[in-house]
């Protein structure tokens, strides 16, 4: 198996140093950019599997730099990694569609087990199950093995987050489905932080299933929620 390609963009020399050499010895192929400006050029120019981006960087900050990544590709990993700790800014980050975020000082250990988590978790998101791998729900189709939500008006490509939770729901169709279990299957554990990040993702798929009125997911107080398809 090929090395997972990280792309590292923070402007403290020294922290960004001891990451880049970090990472590397644990085997996982490194770039290392000073700002948010040169991060910018490196992602448009090679293919990373996941992004670990300080907040408060020169010339381009963490957060417009997110935002610019995920205009060309969608479901790329991001960690944040920074200073700031207020919960307007994890709830920003969670709006751009971040994995994860961290806040300064941090163990490397503690790093490198939230990488590798998301890394199995898209990988895992990747392969295509051996069987269903079409889900029809009214006049939609989750085309679970390209990442596609079809409609009559046409083809929304998914993040592997949304295509994993959708696929969930869609796999218990009228049937509910615990909050901490979802979490579990798809964010790996169920903490605060990964909840905020789940109901970000429930926002946006219930703005996508608005193109058929009659399938919708429905907030069941203290257990979850569930997937229904109303009869005409």
């Amino acid at each position: 198996m090929s090395k997972a390609r990280l792309l590292v963009v923070e402007d403290d020399p020294n922290l960004g140093d001891i990451l880049q050499e970090y990472l590397t010895m644990k085997g996982y192929d490194t770039t290392l950019c000073r700002d948010g400006e040169e991060g910018w050029s490196q992602f448009k120019k090679d293919k990373f599997d996941l992004c670990i981006l300080d907040i408060m960087m020169p010339k381009k900050d963490g957060f417009t730099l997110g935002k610019d990544i995920k205009k060309i590709q969608e479901d790329i990993s991001i960690i944040y990694l920074t200073a700031k700790n207020m919960k307007d800014d994890v709830i920003e980050g969670l709006k751009i569609g971040a994995d994860d975020y961290i806040t300064k000082p941090f163990s490397m250990e503690e790093l490198l087990l939230r990488i590798g988590a998301i890394l199995r978790r898209t990988q895992k998101g990747n392969e295509a199950p051996a069987s269903l791998k079409n889900y029809n729900l009214g006049d939609l189709v989750l085309h679970y093995d390209e990442q596609l939500l079809e409609s009559p008006q046409g083809k929304h490509k998914l993040t592997s987050k949304e295509n994993e939770l959708l696929r969930l729901l869609a796999s218990e169709l009228n049937k509910p489905v615990n909050r901490s279990y979802a979490l579990k299957q798809i964010w790996g554990d169920d903490s605060y932080f990964n909840a905020r990040s789940m109901d970000v993702y429930l926002s946006k798929i219930r703005k996508l299933l608005k193109a058929d009125p009659k399938v919708q997911i429905i907030t069941i107080h203290g257990e979850g929620f569930k997937m229904v398809v109303k009869e005409e």
